[in-house]
């Protein structure tokens, strides 16, 4: 497992999303693991973002900032390389946002994108 330092990490996060993701991590269904951050196929664009508590995994690439670890597996990690994860309490279109400089389309939800 590599401890990443934040210039080599994938992921960061703003201060508002690690708030956020630490409160998450203290509900009883979320003990012991950490936030995942993950590519799939799929989306209006081809691929889309996921996201889950999770265990690490061998082979995990690991940043975070505290008690909060953002796990990504390898695959993940090549497009997801400077991304930032917001997190927001607007009424509308509130919740966690990905901000991902490798993505050359979004759709207008921001869930999913093309490289």
């Amino acid at each position: 497992m590599s401890d990443l330092s934040t210039s080599e990490s994938p992921i960061t996060l703003t201060a508002s999303a690690v708030e956020q993701v630490a409160l998450l991590q203290g509900q009883p269904d979320h003990a012991g693991k950490f936030l995942r951050v993950y590519v799939e196929q799929g989306g209006c664009s081809g691929m889309q973002y996921g996201m889950t508590f999770d265990e690490e995994r061998a082979g995990d690439l690991i940043s975070g900032s505290g008690s909060v670890k953002v796990l990504v597996d390898a695959i993940s990690a090549k497009y997801l390389g400077g991304t930032q994860v917001d997190f927001s309490e607007e009424l509308t279109g509130g919740g966690f946002k990905i901000k991902n400089p490798n993505a050359k389309q979004s759709c207008g939800c921001g869930k999913s994108f093309q490289t």
